[in-house]
């Protein structure tokens, strides 16, 4: 398939970000494989659903970030927030971390949703306590290891955000610093830059992947939401000190959809037949079968979905390297039977997701809209 945008191989994808930033602040065991450079305090500053295609759509409301010296790299499988905010945080693809989408099949039947920490079933439970975080991605975080290292650690985001499910499973370690405006994230960014020895910050803005979702990406909300961010990265450049470097990457990217013409799966029984769960989100779909039913499923799924997105197994997917080179144990049962992904603007919305499937902007599939995003490098 020509417009599938696999995940990158080659040390150059969002799991290498913090990897490459430690080898450039110089901690042992760790490489700059993406070329950042050295440096004795690093940023890495993240915006929610900045797909490198959409910068350079409108770069004229970009003219700090597209002057940046960078490259485009692959966020990885599916192109989702909490699948790549775990994936930035650990260093690994979604089939080490196990964090592979924005629903998927817990053991007992249900959905677990990371980004609420909920099971849902016909309604949705906090399963915070029930399920800790550090037990569903035990893996270690690249901000605990880099705090091993004695490295000075922070992570700049949203206040509401400490403590949560997925800032416990992708995000763990170091000085939690809550903000809740453009200035106080400007504010801990530049202080965290100007630490006196060497320093990781993570940074997060979140409101450009909300106007894309709310109004579509593209929309007149959304690039003024743009020409804000395009501000904030200016104002923090302009106070980075000598051997501070600072990278603007991204999650995911956005395309446009159209949602009257959806496939729906609640209303055609092609879709439903043999299926127990319908994980994922509208993009990028999970698809859990009933025993013995995966073969009719896949069939079903192919004929209805067609030249609109690619549908096959998981096993399949696995082997093409879409959840990266290794898929541990516990994960597998985590990834759907059937997989779809749909090109251009196609979405499979169901009932169960109403807020969801109602976006005018959607991600979490393989497409170069979706899959590409910026490494964009700023140096003190």
């Amino acid at each position: 398939m020509d417009w599938i945008v696999s995940p990158a191989t080659d040390g150059r994808g969002l799991p290498d970000v913090l990897p490459s930033l430690l080898g450039a602040l110089g901690v042992p065991g760790f490489t700059d494989t993406i070329g950042f450079g050295e440096c004795r305090s690093a940023i890495a500053l993240l915006i929610d659903g900045l797909g490198w295609e959409l910068l350079h759509e409108h770069a004229s409301d970009a003219p700090t970030l597209t002057s940046l010296s960078g490259r485009s790299i692959t966020a990885g499988f599916p192109t989702t927030t909490v699948t790549s905010l775990t994936s930035l945080g650990t260093g690994r693809c979604s089939g080490e971390h196990g964090i592979v989408g924005y629903t998927f099949a817990w053991p007992t039947g249900e959905l677990l949703h990371p980004l609420s920490w909920t099971l849902r079933a016909e309604g949705r439970r906090d399963v915070l306590d029930e399920l800790p975080p550090e037990q569903v991605q035990p893996l270690p975080t690249m901000l605990q290891r880099a705090a091993d290292a004695g490295v000075e650690v922070r992570t700049v985001t949203a206040a509401e955000f400490a403590g949560t499910g997925l800032t416990r499973a992708a995000l763990r370690g170091g000085h939690f610093h809550g903000v809740r405006a453009l200035g106080d994230l400007a504010a801990g960014l530049i202080e965290a830059a100007n630490a006196g020895g060497p320093a990781l910050c993570y940074g997060y803005h979140g409101h450009l992947d909300l106007l894309g979702h709310i109004h579509g990406p593209g929309s007149l909300p959304w690039r003024m939401q743009l020409r804000q961010i395009d501000s904030l990265v200016a104002l923090i450049a302009e106070h980075l000190p000598p051997g501070a470097v600072m990278v603007v990457v991204a999650d995911h990217g956005m395309v446009a959809v159209d949602p009257s013409a959806a496939l729906d799966f609640d209303n055609d029984p092609r879709l439903r037949q043999g299926v127990r769960l319908l994980g994922g989100e509208v993009r990028a779909r999970h698809v859990y079968t009933r025993p013995g039913a995966t073969d009719e499923v896949l069939a079903a799924w192919r004929e209805v979905v067609a030249d609109r997105g690619l549908v096959l197994t998981g096993e399949q997917a696995v082997e093409e390297g879409w959840f990266g080179p290794v898929v541990a144990d516990p994960v597998g049962q985590r990834i759907g039977d059937v997989i779809a992904v749909m090109r251009e603007s196609g979405v499979i919305r169901s009932v169960a997701e109403p807020g969801e499937s109602s976006l005018r902007g959607q991600h979490g599939s393989l497409t170069s809209a979706e899959q590409l995003i910026p490494a964009l490098v700023v140096t003190g």
